[in-house]
């Protein structure tokens, strides 16, 4: 019997060779990877041509069940039917055509059953060793504190502009990502943040974990961090200690990343493991590893499983310690005690779950509820559980980016008020003056501004950014505002605020 491997980056530009080869079975492992039937994988994976094939994945459902057809397709193009039938059937949008949730997800769980296999991860707990979480929550320095008190202003004020609003404009999604990922940056190193200084804790902490883990010589460690520059500092370190490592980040070419985890695998020598969310899936390190140390948390939890997946896996002996670094009173330990698994359309679909799910509001609502939340949370330290198993979770992020942020597009306008570092512009003719930030005035008029933006668009023509509260009547075609009523205590606020204003103008 004669068998080829390949692997995902070479599809394309082998493919007229593998066809020639006539396959009489394709076994596709992470197949995960071709979740995105756009992608140039993908399209080369289904030109294909082979009797019978095998899709392995440990993530076939993550966010939307395109990603579920795609796999799917692979295996029988005609078992789930046309993408348009499949969420016709079974989205359910609102009047403004956004998806809202799912509906009758059980059926694709019975349509994909004859072709379907499934392990639970409860199946295999007895095969694996005994895993203990914990979390070690570090000081920041004041220096850490001013960054992060910078962009956290930045948030809260968008924040709270979505709440009086409902919407947010490109400008403000994209400054609002930009902060978030700054205040999660700081929180390792202001190294991060501003390339030269390296005021932080985190790094030094680590070393003097290793310190104690090495006193076994035959100790290693994996260490992840969606940052590069986070391993930079670490790097320092471990080189003026002798410890050997190695780097793994998305920018390792294909062709050199076995090297690396043969090393570390086979190595004496080699005791770290440094690596980036692109060496998330893929990996088995659990061979030589038995501790994995997180440096920062995901904003999707499924990412933080993936990495523990590298060592807590089949073929570990050891008992695994995860240990996860949080600095207190930041924006990771608002995450820390607010964002959960969210596995309700996973499981719906393939594990006999909720039939019908809706989600409250649209994705980008649903990200700022949790913004909101983490934000409000932070510096309210939860109890320290020693020992926590977290569940398994589907895959998630990119290297680099936030995943389960909503995407964002580059700004049509200026932004308000500029980012640190950045040279404020100069307001264009017949701008109104912002108002001082001790002007009590400031919220209505921060309100005021970005109602006169929506109705400029309305009136453009741009119904794509209308929020829900601008309609069009459908025999007329004129655009009207239907504002909702607040609740009595924002009511309540506002006439406070009112008569205080009124007041201070008549005396």
């Amino acid at each position: 019997m004669a068998y080829k491997i390949t692997n995902y980056e070479l599809l394309a530009r082998d493919l007229d060779l593998i066809n020639e080869w006539s396959p009489d079975v394709v076994i596709v492992d992470e197949a995960q990877r071709i979740k995105n039937w756009n992608t140039i994988a993908a399209r080369a994976l289904k030109r294909i041509a082979s009797p019978y094939a095998i899709v392995l994945t440990g993530t076939p459902l993550e966010n939307r069940l395109e990603e579920l057809l795609s796999i799917v397709q692979f295996v029988d193009r005609h078992r789930l039917g046309p993408t348009w039938r499949l969420l016709h059937t079974h989205q359910s949008r609102d009047d403004g055509r956004r998806v809202v949730g799912y509906r009758d997800l059980d059926r694709i769980g019975a349509t994909l059953a004859p072709i379907m296999l499934r392990r639970r991860k409860s199946a295999v707990l007895d095969q694996l060793p005994a895993r203990v979480d914990k979390t070690l929550f570090v000081p920041m320095t004041e220096q850490q504190m001013a960054h992060h008190a910078d962009h956290g202003t930045i948030v809260k004020r968008i924040v709270h502009r979505w709440r009086a609003s409902g919407f947010l404009s490109d400008a403000d999604q994209r400054r609002l990502t930009c902060s978030l990922q700054l205040m999660r940056m700081v929180c390792n190193s202001t190294f991060l943040v501003d390339h030269e200084t390296d005021h932080g804790v985190k790094v030094d902490e680590l070393v003097n974990l290793l310190d104690d883990l090495f006193e076994d010589p035959t100790a290693k460690v994996v260490v992840f961090s969606q940052w590069r520059r986070t391993h930079e500092l670490i790097a320092r370190r471990l080189a003026a200690r002798g410890w050997g490592h190695v780097l793994f980040h998305g920018g390792v070419p294909t062709d050199k990343r076995a090297a690396l985890v043969d090393r570390f695998n086979g190595e004496p020598d080699c005791r770290v493991f440094l690596s980036t969310d692109a060496g998330g899936v893929g990996l088995n390190l659990q061979y030589a590893a038995a501790t994995i140390v997180n440096m920062d948390l995901p904003w999707n939890p499924a990412v933080l499983e993936q990495r523990i997946g590298r060592v807590h896996r089949i073929g570990q002996t050891r008992g695994v310690q995860v240990v996860n670094f949080v600095s207190q009173g930041t924006i990771e330990e608002g995450m820390l005690s607010v964002l959960a698994f969210k596995q309700s359309l996973f499981a719906g679909v393939l594990d006999g779950g909720e039939s019908d799910i809706f989600m409250n509001g649209t994705r980008l609502s649903q990200f700022m509820e949790s913004v909101d939340e983490v934000t409000q949370t932070m510096g309210q330290t939860p109890p320290q559980a020693e020992s926590q198993e977290p569940e398994a979770a589907p895959e998630g992020t990119t290297e680099g980016a936030p995943s389960g942020a909503p995407e964002v597009q580059a700004p049509t306008s200026a932004p308000e008020r500029p980012m640190p570092g950045e040279q404020a512009a100069p307001p264009p003719a017949g701008a109104v003056a912002a108002p001082a930030p001790g002007d009590p005035w400031a919220p209505l008029i921060d309100i005021g501004k970005h109602l006169i933006e929506t109705l400029a668009q309305a009136s453009a023509g741009e119904h794509a950014k209308r929020p829900a509260w601008i309609e069009t009547d459908a025999a007329t075609g004129k655009s009207f505002i239907k504002l909702p009523v607040p609740d009595p205590k924002s009511i309540e606020r506002l006439a406070e605020t009112l008569g205080g204003l009124i007041a201070r103008l008549k005396g």
